[in-house]
């Protein structure tokens, strides 16, 4: 979610007076941790996920099922021991953070997995472990599960309910009540206030609607129980309308970060895994109902983004230029708008708007152009969380003025550089865009494909690159309604390029002829005489390291379940979630998805994720080790 600061946080009135001078300290923060640490290197991989669940609470009487606005109870409880940990000098086996949503907790490793491919038979233990460590806490009606509730918006979607009234409609929402924003920490109700008031008007979203066969046509629906009319004057028929930036920032996703050799490599593989990312979105889509309703999309990608649009109406072009310097064609949560690295900068096709004031003074502070345009480029967006106690820092060795925008950047890459005061962290790159799975068997196997390909990027120096534009229109096409099979995404035919292609390649971007467009079954498990496929290359990479058998036989499934996803013949989750909503005996082809359904479709979920119940249509023949077996 970003910076995790404590202190008295500002209203967005009140940070206007500090947006220049922060900027400014940002830079000069960024420039000084750049050269204080360009040099610092880190032999060994060391990598970690990050997993966020939610909490639901079954009421098996009236068939519902509703969000459980209790992780702030949990996660006191679960803090209270690491804090114990850290003053008796124990290593923590997990470590929990809030997230945005009052029933979401996000877990991640005690400390990062180490180096050897062997450490891959230990993620999905990991996970289960922490899965446990939540649910040791819970009450016999709730559960935990690693997805994005279905039913948000819906009445009283969280327990306790919550009746929408004047006083607790959040920040103009006709569905989401403020108590369904995580009250452990200032920052979420912070951060959605001064996006709003920063932006203007309220946040919303319009999501196609699924138009089914008893799906009205037009789809319009009747709001004028909610409120006044300008409350939904931007609802548009046939599409699901949202108003709350809990819609997207409230969904769970699965992130990946890690650590590279140093700075150089660290630039190149943030490159090289950008035009990954939308193949991984599509591969990973699980998220195909918003507010009971079915949709046209399968991720939460596309309404993230919007629900953390803080663009201003000139920004957003739809009023001239009078008080803004730009017209900024994306939300600051949405696919990056260039590459980083000197060798990569021939592919950045797409104008980049950059505070040049800014740029200028990283250029004099020896800051390379493809750098200093990046981060430019993030400070385009204003700081939208700052502490009054932490306003005064020392550039030297503070970096919380550049932290607060660079991590409210929330693209499907992020470079990081190392913290000042951890000798022990190096370089990293974060891989954003991956949909949470409903198993530790699935998220692990993701998690892995992840990793693995960028070490065959390091071993064998493939070449991803192809045009930025090509990579932020194959991010719309991951999102589309089943786009494993539907779609076919822009990719470089010719990976394995000569010392002397590449050389070439940085003069100008490829041609053409260089670049087909490819299915996901074709880029993961490739073509006949044609691309050999992400697989293949893994696999040449595998059969030259000298693995147990246990770790292989552990690494071919989670590679298997990959490859059967991609060709479809294992379904994503998002695909499986739409079966089930359309086989149930009370689905009436309206696209409505009530109660009782969402019910019936969690409590399939929640005994599949528990290990009750093997799903073989969701993960084919591989049956996931019980913890008792890892």
């Amino acid at each position: 979610m970003g910076l995790l600061a404590e202190g008295t946080p500002l209203s967005w009135e009140e940070t206007i007076q500090y947006i220049d001078y922060i900027k400014r300290h940002g830079i000069a923060q960024f420039v000084n941790l750049y050269h204080k640490l360009k040099f610092r290197e880190r032999s060994e991989l060391k990598w970690g996920d990050e997993v966020e669940y939610t909490i639901v609470k079954f009421d098996d009487e009236n068939k519902k099922v509703r969000v459980s606005c209790r992780a702030s109870q949990l996660l006191k409880k679960l803090k209270s021991e690491e804090e114990r940990n850290n003053s008796l000098g124990r290593p923590n086996k997990f470590l929990w953070t809030p997230e945005f949503g009052a029933y979401m907790i996000e877990g991640t490793p005690g400390s990062p997995y180490g180096g050897l491919l062997e450490c891959f038979s230990h993620v999905e233990e990991d996970m289960k472990l922490r899965r446990k460590d939540i649910q040791r806490l819970l009450r016999e009606d709730e559960s935990i599960l690693s997805m994005s509730f279905p039913s948000f918006g819906v009445r009283d979607f969280t327990s306790p309910p919550s009746k929408i009234t004047p006083e607790n409609r959040s920040f103009g929402s006709i569905f989401w009540p403020d108590e369904a924003i995580c009250s452990s920490h200032l920052r979420f109700k912070n951060l959605l206030k001064n996006s709003v008031d920063r932006r203007g008007s309220k946040i919303f979203m319009n999501v196609p609607i699924f138009k089914d066969s008893n799906t009205p046509d037009p789809y319009v629906e009747d709001f004028s129980k909610f409120g006044d009319s300008q409350d939904y004057q931007d609802a548009k028929p046939d599409h699901i309308y949202l108003d709350h930036m809990g819609f997207g920032m409230g969904c769970c996703c699965l992130q990946v970060t890690f650590q590279t050799v140093n700075v150089g490599e660290a630039r190149w593989l943030y490159d090289q895994l950008t035009p990954i990312t939308p193949v991984l979105l599509a591969l990973s889509a699980a998220t195909p109902i918003f507010r009971s309703k079915l949709s046209e999309v399968d991720t939460r990608w596309g309404i993230s983004s919007a629900s953390c649009d803080d663009r201003t109406e000139e920004e957003r072009g739809l009023k001239p230029l009078e008080n803004e310097d730009f017209v900024i064609e994306k939300s600051r949560y949405d696919s990056t708008n260039c590459y980083i690295d000197p060798s990569s900068v021939a592919y950045n096709d797409i104008p980049l708007q950059y505070d040049e004031n800014l740029y200028q003074t990283l250029i004099k502070g020896d800051i390379d152009e493809p750098m200093a345009k990046h981060i430019a480029h993030l400070f385009i967006r204003d700081p939208l969380q700052v502490y009054f106690e932490r306003i005064e820092q020392d550039d030297a060795i503070d970096t919380e003025h550049f932290e607060t925008i660079q991590s409210s950047n929330w693209m499907n890459m992020r470079f990081k550089p190392p913290p000042v005061d951890d000798p022990k962290i190096g370089w990293r790159v974060e891989f954003r865009p991956t949909e949470v799975q409903l198993t530790d068997f699935e998220n692990a196997a993701y998690c892995c494909f992840i990793v693995l390909l960028t070490r065959v990027l390091i071993a064998f120096r493939t070449n991803y690159l192809i045009p930025i534009s090509q990579v932020t229109e194959n991010m719309k096409r991951a999102q589309i309604r089943d786009a494993v099979r539907s779609q076919k995404f822009f990719f470089r035919k010719n990976v394995m390029e000569s010392e002397e292609t590449n050389g070439k390649a940085e003069s100008g971007p490829l041609n053409d002829a260089e670049i087909e467009e490819m299915t996901v079954d074709e880029i993961v498990n490739g073509k006949e005489d044609g691309f050999p496929g992400l697989m293949s290359f893994i696999r040449k990479y595998l059969d030259s390291a000298d693995l147990e058998v246990e770790t292989l036989s552990t690494i071919n499934q989670y590679l298997e379940l990959i490859s059967k996803r991609a060709s479809g013949e294992i379904p994503t989750l998002a695909h499986w979630m739409r079966d089930f909503v359309m086989d149930h005996p009370n689905y009436k082809h309206d696209s409505e998805v009530s109660d009782e359904i969402v019910y019936d479709l969690l409590k399939k979920m929640d005994s599949i994720s528990n290990g009750e119940e093997h799903c073989e249509k969701l993960l084919g023949p591989f049956h996931p080790k019980s913890l008792s077996d890892l």
